[in-house]
């Protein structure tokens, strides 16, 4: 009797599951529902009919494997599959390099695309980008061009040296000074300077690529004068010399000047190369941060300098080479700075922010500007807000303004920070909860705050006025939680 009523009600079970794969509407009538419609036309009905085909072949396996109980009949309603189909090519075709706020309180937050553009920076961008340009013609003779004019001039004239050039970043800077170089050659190096920065770029696995041989000298803590000249050799064709621009020793420490590495190239004649890392430019000393200078290190007189356009600089992404005209020269000759060069994008960029520097406008530059930002100003900012946003949140939450520190991040300043006013949230809802929310909303743009003592922490600082708005929207709506 078991035997049989289970016979039956696998039967029955069978049945009702036939039943579901006969009421599996067809493509073409899913595609001719008025949304799907609407996306056929917007994205194409290529693709509309490929993602709808996949949702009801996926329907159709789950519904033959299904062990328990029968699913319910409105799985395979029209209403439903048209609105699974239409979900998919969504977000399919969504953007996914999207615009995101970031109150954080990180101005060159390498995860966050790091500095943002100028104002004329992005305009240069788009008016290159949509139309042709000059890039390698020269208007007055007719003739074929060279890309390295449009910054050349501006970088070499910024940075105190004789010469420069672009790659795309300061890792492919580095790599193609040392191969030019030293290849098959030894680069001495301190071994407190042998260092890593984000996402595995280590020096010694650089120099290895390139080519050079690595030849350490001193210790982690202490290097001499000394230690160099007693290491220079025959095979010796560089003297290299790194900032190490995320990381501090401090304590029973000793590192030769520049100066003094210098003048023992000069007696040696083997040039100095410094990989000053954040490319910093600008003096901010009045804003509480010091950075080696790139003009200074030129004027110490090393042969070659390489740096990064989009930390300390506030540029887009770029290694900027510069030093003597012939050793510039030797390096833009290497066949691979051809497979390094950059595009016509970034020399846009790249030249209305050397424009902004040379009209002594750094705050037209976002992450100067941010850097700039005193204390003062934040405060106001921040404390207007947090009025503003008392008046849209519910009566439970609560919203304090403190002093804390802004970073500069981007693998620059380590140890050095910038007092700014913090705005701290919290409610019944956790941090972690809200956190979440503002990183996914359900509409609009995506805001990166932190977390610390259990509170949601923003920091304007890194918020640019005009985005204010969509921020207190964002965190109203966060609050309306399941």
């Amino acid at each position: 009797m078991a035997a049989r009523a289970q016979a039956a009600s696998k039967v029955q079970k069978n049945g009702d599951i036939s039943a579901r794969l006969r009421e599996i509407p067809s493509v073409d009538e899913l595609l001719g529902r008025p949304r799907l419609v609407a996306l056929a036309e917007s994205a194409g009905r290529g693709v509309v009919t490929q993602i709808a085909r996949s949702v009801l072949a996926d329907l159709r396996a789950r519904l033959k494997k299904a062990t328990g109980a029968v699913p319910e009949p409105g799985v395979t309603s029209t209403d439903t599959l048209e609105a699974q189909v239409a979900a998919a090519v969504e977000s399919l075709l969504a953007p996914s390099l999207r615009r995101v706020i970031n109150a954080t309180g990180v101005i060159l937050h390498t995860n966050l695309g790091r500095a943002p553009l100028s104002a004329a920076a992005v305009s240069a961008v788009a008016e290159t980008a949509s139309r042709y340009s000059n890039l390698e013609y020269d208007v007055e003779t007719g003739a074929r061009g060279k890309r390295d004019v449009h910054t050349a001039r501006l970088l070499a004239d910024l940075a105190g040296a004789e010469s420069a050039i672009v790659v795309n970043n300061n890792a492919a800077a580095v790599f193609l000074v040392l191969n030019t170089l030293a290849k098959g050659s030894e680069v001495i190096v301190s071994r407190g300077e042998l260092i890593e920065i984000g996402d595995g770029f280590r020096i010694p696995d650089i120099m290895a690529e390139s080519g050079a041989v690595l030849r350490e000298v001193g210790t982690t803590n202490r290097t001499r004068i000394r230690d160099y000249e007693r290491a220079i050799s025959k095979s010796t064709r560089l003297l290299l010399r790194v900032h190490p621009s995320n990381f501090r020793i401090a304590g029973f420490t000793e590192r030769p000047s520049l100066e003094e590495l210098v003048a023992l190239g000069r007696r040696k004649r083997v040039p100095v190369f410094e990989d000053l890392g954040s490319g910093c430019v600008a003096d901010l000393v009045a804003a509480g941060i010091t950075e080696p200078l790139v003009r200074q290190s030129c004027r110490a007189g090393a042969a070659i300098v390489s740096f990064s356009g989009d930390k300390l600089f506030g540029g887009p992404q770029a290694g900027i080479i510069a030093g003597k005209k012939e050793i510039v020269a030797r390096i833009r000759r290497n066949p691979m700075f051809r497979a390094l060069r950059v595009d016509k994008l970034t020399i846009a960029a790249l030249e209305a922010t050397l424009k902004a520097y040379h009209r002594g406008a750094l705050d037209e530059i976002p992450a100067l500007r941010m850097i700039r930002l005193p204390l003062g100003e934040v405060a106001r900012r921040a404390e207007s807000f947090a009025q503003q946003l008392r008046a849209s949140v519910p009566p439970d939450v609560e919203i304090k303004g403190h002093v804390g520190f802004s970073v500069i991040g981007g693998g620059s300043t380590p140890d050095q920070k910038l007092p700014t006013h913090l705005i701290s949230i919290s409610s019944r809802h956790s941090a972690a909860a809200l956190e979440e929310r503002l990183r996914r909303p359900a509409g609009g743009t995506p805001v990166i705050a932190r977390i610390a003592d259990g509170k949601l922490i923003l920091d304007l600082r890194t918020v640019f006025p005009d985005e204010e708005a969509a921020l207190a929207a964002s965190l109203a709506q966060a609050f309306v939680l399941e």
